[in-house]
């Protein structure tokens, strides 16, 4: 699966937590992320990272592209809802992407690891389905 990793600077150390703790899960995925959140992972993990731009500068839209493409399948998305962020409506026409194309999203660590585990499980496996793959059987 594609699943994209972004993180406000306040979360980014969550986010580093979070790639560590499911290391294991994701490494068996593609990562994108946004550029300095990408790097950070990649840094502290190992893991391989496909980085677009830094958030302000247009990651979250190139995210958002490859959502209205149908070629992202979940989003870790950690926000920080207490600081004003410039580029909010990027970050709003990000969530709604993930709304009209059904991609799942996390926005903090407890979703986010509700999601993994789910992708750890094979329960995502419906998102083949929509991108016209077959779906994965046991």
């Amino acid at each position: 699966m594609n699943i994209a990793l972004i993180a406000h600077d306040k979360k980014k150390d969550d986010m580093i937590r979070f790639t560590t703790a499911y290391q294991l899960i994701l490494q068996e995925h593609t990562l994108f992320a946004t550029g300095t959140t990408g790097q950070k992972i990649m840094d502290a993990t190992g893991l391989s990272v496909h980085r677009f731009q830094s958030g302000p500068f247009g990651g979250d839209q190139e995210i958002g592209a490859m959502i209205a493409n149908n070629k992202m399948d979940m989003v870790f998305f950690f926000r920080d809802p207490l600081t004003a962020q410039p580029h909010e409506p990027d970050v709003t026409a990000l969530i709604r992407l993930c709304d009209v194309y059904a991609v799942p999203l996390a926005t903090n660590m407890g979703t986010g690891e509700v999601l993994v585990r789910g992708l750890e499980r094979n329960d995502l496996s419906w998102r083949n389905i929509v991108r016209g793959h077959a779906p994965i059987t046991e």
